[in-house]
């Protein structure tokens, strides 16, 4: 691990992501405060309680998850395409800097960026509703191994990534719909039994749920089970980016 390096494109990340906060962090922001006031507010006092908490409290912990995902992803994407689009990664490439420094700087950044704008949906939330805390020490964790798996799933866009849109495809066209499909707004007890089984096979809804039990102490799926996948996940995505990142692919063409 080349320390200096990593510290490095650790520090440029993290000060991309706040010179241009008005493009990373305001953005989320806004729109977790629309949610909150359209579907909280408006919406949930005609739906009532859920399992004994309001449903603005229940809607809270899939907003912050929801954030956290879409942002670590499109952090990494963006930002190592660039690195692609203006051939600056050629230097990374001859300079003495491992595939894993580079890896793991270019993940943290996400991370960062993911839990900053978390933290900044859960104050959001703590505006509108009251946001207790059952296992906080859970609510962190799946919050960092979230973010940090799907850090590794935008690097791995990246690398594939021809073109900017490319980078735009997978979270418009398969992370949004998961995340809504995954029971933001919801409890998959209430879907037929068919449709039941179907959430069953979408990742993010034991993420949803692992970070729902954390903060409220209620899921529909065990949280372990959640715990489990996005730890495997995460050490999968790890290797998979490292081997390809080695063998240069994408970057010498």
């Amino acid at each position: 691990m080349n320390w200096i390096a990593f510290l490095t494109i650790l520090r440029k990340e993290c000060q991309r992501m706040f010179r241009i906060w008005p493009q990373t962090l305001l953005p989320p922001a806004i729109t977790m405060s629309l949610y909150f006031v359209i579907f909280g507010h408006l919406i949930g006092s005609r739906i009532g309680n859920i399992e004994g908490y309001s449903y603005m409290q229940f809607i809270a912990p899939g907003l912050v998850m929801m954030a956290v995902i879409l942002n670590a992803y499109s952090n990494v994407s963006a930002s190592f395409f660039s690195t692609k689009f203006t051939h600056s990664v050629q230097e990374l490439l001859v300079a003495p800097v491992s595939e894993w420094t580079i890896l793991l700087a270019y993940t943290l950044g996400g991370v960062i960026r993911g839990l900053v704008i978390g933290f900044i949906v859960l104050l959001i939330a703590s505006l509108f509703t009251k946001v207790p805390m059952h296992h906080w020490f859970s609510m962190l964790f799946i919050l960092f191994i979230s973010a940090w798996l799907f850090s590794l799933a935008g690097f791995l866009n990246a690398l594939f990534a021809t073109s900017f849109d490319d980078i735009s495809i997978i979270p418009n066209f398969v992370l949004t719909p998961l995340t809504y499909l995954g029971g933001v707004f919801y409890s998959i007890q209430a879907l037929p039994p068919a449709w039941r089984v179907v959430a069953h096979f979408n990742p993010i809804l034991y993420l949803m749920n692992g970070f729902r039990f954390g903060m409220l102490g209620i899921a529909d799926v065990s949280p372990l089970i959640g715990l489990s996948i996005s730890i495997f996940a995460s050490a999968v995505f790890a290797v998979v980016c490292y081997i390809l990142l080695k063998r240069g692919w994408g970057l010498r063409d």
